[in-house]
């Protein structure tokens, strides 16, 4: 773990003088501590549960985000926004902030607590050198009082960016899983789409970023009434792609679950498609993201998903 604290001290003393802040979207997958959360189902990931998640495991989880944050950060210097999912609660970010190597960039954090049953929420690491946070609030998917299962909260985040000083409004979320792929996951994905959309529609032409796991390809039905309020950055037609890529691998399969989308008044202000961070030591010896786990199997690696960034000017 020598090279990650050499690269974050470099990055440390970066010079910020570059034109572009980047901002950075990445589902850690399951990053939960070692302790029971009383209130919800985390047994899987206590020492003895199912993945025998010990104290030496999970500091490494951390020590592998750091890692990646710090690559993609190589080459343009600290992302300014780093949006993540499947973090279990407000002691994960402290660790990951504060006491992992990442502590050196000096990164603060919003997060709520929501409704998820296994405890895994979203939340948004930011530079305040870059940008200054005025206010944040937590949108509730009315799943529970439809009858489907609770998914997480979207995540509403609004603050300066330092340079401009241009209001910023940013949505991190983690739509519900395509586990099974029955109707009740494709109901409660439409629903969090129209929750979305109704936040989306109370700051007509503000400069608005959301990013996350969608669990949905670009061309599915929920993106139509977000697309009439939103642009993609990330392609939308298979044959733009000139060989097999996106985020999310499979059975095989590549595709795009993980999104940037910004708002009309913001597009010209970024770059006109997002980056995959497709690093090397991300991926396995067969070309697909290094997992923490394949199903109860511990690997060791970083995540089932890559990380998006994407330069805002």
């Amino acid at each position: 773990m020598k090279n990650i604290y050499i690269i974050i001290a470099f990055l440390l003393f970066y010079n910020y003088s570059v034109g572009a802040e980047k901002v950075m979207w990445y589902n850690v997958e399951n990053l939960f501590n070692t302790c029971h959360d009383t209130l919800k189902n985390d047994f899987d990931f206590l020492p003895d549960g199912t993945y025998r998640w010990t104290p030496a495991r999970y500091w490494r989880k951390l020590d592998n985000i750091s890692r990646v944050i710090a690559a993609v950060a190589e080459q343009d210097g600290w992302p300014m926004l780093v949006g993540v999912c499947e973090v279990e609660n407000d002691t994960v970010l402290h660790d990951l902030c504060f006491r992992s190597p990442l502590h050196v960039a000096k990164y603060h954090y919003v997060h709520h607590d929501g409704p998820d049953l296994r405890g895994v929420d979203v939340a948004l690491l930011y530079q305040p050198i870059l940008f200054r946070f005025l206010g944040s609030e937590s949108i509730r998917v009315p799943s529970a009082e439809q009858g489907l299962r609770p998914t997480r909260d979207i995540l509403h985040v609004w603050g300066k960016m330092i340079r401009t000083d241009s209001l910023l409004h940013v949505f991190v979320l983690h739509f519900p899983s395509r586990a099974g792929g029955n109707k009740a996951s494709t109901e409660n994905r439409m629903l969090a789409a129209q929750t979305l959309c109704q936040a989306l529609d109370t700051l007509q032409g503000h400069r608005i970023l959301v990013m996350g796991d969608f669990n949905a390809e670009p061309r599915d039905p929920i993106f139509r009434p977000i697309l009439q309020r939103l642009v993609s950055l990330v392609p939308q037609r298979r044959k733009e792609l000139k060989k097999a890529q996106g985020t999310y691998n499979y059975q095989g399969l590549w595709g795009y679950i993980d999104h940037i989308l910004v708002s009309p008044a913001m597009q010209s202000n970024c770059e006109p498609r997002v980056h995959v961070a497709k690093l090397p030591f991300l991926l396995t010896e067969k070309g697909t993201p290094w997992r923490t786990f394949q199903g109860p199997v511990y690997k060791g690696g970083y995540s089932d998903h890559l990380p998006l960034y994407v330069d805002v000017w």
